[in-house]
C-alpha cells in the first residue's frame, strides 16, 4: 500500500499526517504556525514531515497552503493570515526535505478530501464552501480540480453581494463573507445582544455577561437549546448562505455542495435555513434539479487528507509519464537499429547487380 503525508498549513497551525490509499489516517502530528516568519514556516512543515518519515515510508508529501498558490503549484502568491508573498514555497520545502512535494492551496485540498473519501464521494461536479472566519471555496468540474487561468479561482467569499456594504479585509465593501462566515456568525449574536440584550438572556449568560464574550460555540450551543435569539442568527446566517449557494449554481451549476470549515459544525441548524433560502432564489426553480447541499464528513482533516491523495496521484502521473517516455525511446532506438541493420544487406543487392547491360545483338 502506497503511504503519503498530508501537510494543512494555516494561519495557527501546521498539522501533517500519514494517510493510506483509503483516506485513514495513520499518525498525525501538530505545531504551532510562525505566521510572521516564512523561514521558520518553512522550517515547521519540513520538521513534521521528517518527524512523521522517521516511522513510516512514505511514496510523496502534499502541501495545502492556505492562500493563492499559482498555476504551476510553486510559489505562495499571498496568503492573508501568513507573511507568504510570492514565496517559492515548493523549493524551499524540497531543499530542506531533499524529496519532491506537491503544493496545493488548502481549499483544493479539502474538496479533494471530500470528493475523494467524504460527503462528495460519486459526484463529479463539486463545489466546497467553507464557512470560518472568511469564506474558503473549491470547485471540481468533471472531476478535476478547477484552479483557473492563474490558479486562484475559487473565492467566491469576496463576490460583493451589498454595495457599499460592510468593510471587507480584501478592501471592498460588501463581500459575501461579511454576511456569511463564522465572523459573520458572531457579529450578528453581538450586535443583537447590544441592541435587544432581554431577548439575548440566554447568549450573554454564555458569554460572561457582555456581548464581546459571545463566539461561536455559545451561539451553537444557545441555538441548540432552542433559545430564539441563537436560532435568529442561524437564519439569517444561513439565508445569506443558500442565496449565495444558488448565485454560484447560476454560474457552475454544481451537483453538490459541501459545507465545511468551523459553522458547519452546527449542521441542521445551519443547513435547513440555507437549503430553503437556496430553493427560493435559484434561478429557474421548479425546472431543475436542486443541487445536494450537504455537511463535510472529514472535518479538519479534509485538508490534511486530500493533499496526500493528490501528491499520491501526482506521483502516480509522474511515473506512468517516465514508463511511457522510456518505452517510446526504447521503440524508436528498436526501430532505429533496425533501420541501420537493414541498410548494409539493401546495399550489397545494389552492388551484386551489373551496372549496365549488355546490349542485345
Amino acid at each position: 500500500m502506497t503511504l503519503a503525508i498530508g501537510v494543512d498549513v494555516g494561519g495557527t497551525k501546521v498539522a501533517a499526517a500519514v494517510v493510506d490509499e483509503d483516506g485513514r489516517i495513520l499518525a498525525k502530528l501538530k505545531r504551532s504556525t510562525p505566521a510572521a516568519s516564512p523561514v521558520r514556516t518553512e522550517q515547521t512543515i519540513a520538521d513534521v514531515v521528517t518527524d512523521l518519515q522517521a516511522d513510516y515510508e512514505v511514496a510523496a508529501i502534499g502541501l495545502g497552503a492556505a492562500g493563492f498558490v499559482d498555476s504551476a503549484g510553486t510559489t505562495m502568491l499571498f496568503a492573508p493570515n501568513l507573511a507568504w508573498r510570492d514565496e517559492p514555497l515548493k523549493a524551499r520545502v524540497e531543499e530542506r526535505l531533499g524529496r519532491p512535494v506537491v503544493v496545493e492551496n488548502d481549499a483544493n485540498a479539502s474538496a479533494w478530501g471530500e470528493a475523494r473519501f467524504g460527503a462528495a464521494r460519486g459526484y463529479r461536479e463539486v463545489m466546497l464552501v467553507a464557512l470560518g472566519t472568511g469564506i474558503g471555496a473549491a470547485i471540481i468540474i468533471g472531476g478535476e480540480l478547477y484552479r483557473g487561468r492563474w490558479g486562484i479561482a475559487g473565492e467566491p467569499g469576496h463576490i460583493r453581494v451589498v454595495p457599499d456594504g460592510r468593510l471587507c479585509g480584501c478592501g471592498n465593501r460588501g463581500c459575501w463573507e461579511q454576511y456569511c462566515s463564522g465572523n459573520a456568525l458572531v457579529a450578528e449574536a453581538r450586535e443583537f445582544a447590544r441592541r435587544t440584550p432581554g431577548g439575548a438572556m440566554r447568549l450573554l449568560q454564555l458569554g460572561g455577561g457582555v456581548a464581546e464574550g459571545i463566539s461561536g460555540p455559545e451561539i451553537t450551543r444557545a441555538a441548540a437549546e432552542g433559545d430564539p435569539a441563537a436560532l435568529r442568527c442561524f437564519q439569517i446566517i444561513g439565508g445569506w448562505l443558500g442565496q449565495g449557494l444558488a448565485d454560484l449554481a447560476a454560474v457552475l451549476d454544481p451537483a453538490c455542495f459541501v459545507i465545511g470549515g468551523g459553522v458547519s459544525e452546527a449542521g441542521d441548524l445551519l443547513i435547513d435555513p440555507a437549503r430553503a433560502s437556496f430553493e427560493r432564489a435559484l434561478t429557474g426553480r421548479g425546472y431543475r434539479p436542486f443541487a445536494e447541499i450537504k455537511v463535510a464528513e472529514l472535518g479538519e482533516d479534509a485538508g490534511i487528507v486530500g493533499a496526500a491523495d493528490l501528491a499520491r496521484q501526482t506521483l502516480a502521473r509522474e511515473t506512468l509519464a517516465r514508463e511511457t517516455l522510456a518505452l517510446e525511446t526504447l521503440a524508436q532506438e528498436t526501430a532505429a537499429a533496425q533501420a541501420a541493420a537493414a541498410q548494409p544487406a539493401a546495399g550489397r543487392r545494389l552492388l551484386s547487380r551489373p551496372l549496365f547491360r549488355r546490349p542485345v545483338a
